[in-house]
């Protein structure tokens, strides 16, 4: 039930991209939905599909959040006005909100992460920001480990019924 629920919900909007080492690198403990502050072409470079999350995390400063290290190349029907690739982006949640993340990230260890990027049905491109927590190395081999054997098991299960 919870994955034909998930679809739904995934259609309602388009994925521009997806951060892919996150899930494996920490522990998601909660998400967020922001929206973000973009400056002329690059919503047109992002309807194209053109962006990279790798490397992008989120940061307070005072009471405002900014995302860092996020790339959405130049559009290629641009002018020579377009703003820098990797600049600093703001992005835009309710001030409740921010001060449950700041109150978080004061814990030792959490950090804030994007997940990815996406349209929403009305159109308007929205960053799925994690609190999450550094997993380390033992915590992913643990991980390979059961998705190895949960692949194993599935693929028993399917021979078995093919008999």
């Amino acid at each position: 039930m919870k994955e034909k629920e998930k679809k739904e919900k995934e259609s309602e909007f388009k994925v521009i991209t997806t951060h892919r080492e996150a899930r494996r690198d920490y522990f998601v403990l909660d998400t967020y939905e922001a929206g973000i502050m973009l400056v002329g072409c690059e919503v047109k470079s992002l309807r194209e599909g053109n962006a990279n999350l790798a490397g992008s995390f989120a940061r307070l400063e005072g009471d405002e959040l900014f995302l860092y290290n996020l790339y959405i190349p130049p559009y290629a029907m641009g002018n020579r006005e377009n703003p820098d690739s990797r600049r600093n982006r703001k992005l835009l949640l309710h001030k409740s909100e921010i001060h449950k993340l700041k109150a978080k990230t004061l814990e030792k260890g959490l950090t804030l992460i994007p997940l990815r990027l996406y349209f929403n049905k009305r159109g308007i491109v929205k960053v799925e920001l994690a609190v999450a927590k550094g997993k380390n190395l033992y915590d992913k081999r643990t991980d390979m480990k059961k998705r190895s054997s949960d692949r194993e098991i599935d693929r028993a299960i399917k021979n078995r019924n093919r008999k």
